[in-house]
């Protein structure tokens, strides 16, 4: 399965959190690091999840373990549900 970022959306950077206003549903969510940078990635291409989680270690230097894969595919679950996200 790939997912695919909505690019109707706006990032200001809040100290260690960003706030994103999604034009689409006028909501505003503040959210942590990696989401940004998975937004950015997934506002190119869609990815996998196995995609997205290489991309985020080479370029972001996210640590990868046994458990990234599921906690990734849980965020992108929560992304999807706020319509930040969607599946490609």
């Amino acid at each position: 399965m790939h997912y695919r970022a909505d690019g109707d959306v706006r990032l200001v950077p809040l100290d260690d959190l960003t706030a994103i206003y999604h034009r689409a549903s006028g909501q505003t969510h503040i959210v942590g690091e990696p989401v940004p940078q998975m937004l950015a990635l997934l506002g190119g291409d869609s990815l996998t999840v196995t995609e997205l989680l290489d991309a985020l270690a080479r370029d972001h230097g996210v640590e990868v373990n046994a458990d990234s894969e599921a906690a990734l595919q849980a965020r992108l679950g929560e992304l999807c549900a706020s319509g930040l996200v969607w599946r490609a």
